[in-house]
């Protein structure tokens, strides 16, 4: 468990002070890529706390999300239409979820 906190602390470390920009052509990808990252990782949270963590799992449906989106957001681009929009609705709803039942979880068992 202390690896993956490790890993993150790095990663918003090398985010923050690194002192990388975005181009605003990317901005869109860019937004649905952490969404969809930080849908993966509260997912794999709460199978976590559920006790059916696989990393299997974890990994492929990260991998998927952030496909589907990057795609969804690539042909919307294409086509002239904001559909990077729509995953970023599905992302958000998906997030809110998954920190209530994590909430949920945490909360049952404090008590």
């Amino acid at each position: 468990m202390l690896w993956p906190l490790v890993g993150l602390l790095v990663g918003l470390s090398v985010g923050f002070l690194g002192g990388l920009t975005v181009p605003p052509h990317l901005a869109p990808y860019t937004a649905v890529a952490l969404l969809a990252a930080f849908d993966s990782l509260l997912g794999g949270l709460r199978a976590a706390l559920e006790k059916h963590f696989e990393d299997s799992i974890f990994i492929t449906g990260l991998l998927s999300n952030a496909l589907l989106a990057g795609l969804l957001a690539f042909v919307g681009d294409r086509i002239g239409i904001n559909l990077y929009l729509a995953a970023l609705v599905a992302f958000g709803v998906r997030i809110f979820q998954n920190l209530a039942i994590i909430r949920r979880l945490i909360m049952t068992r404090a008590s």
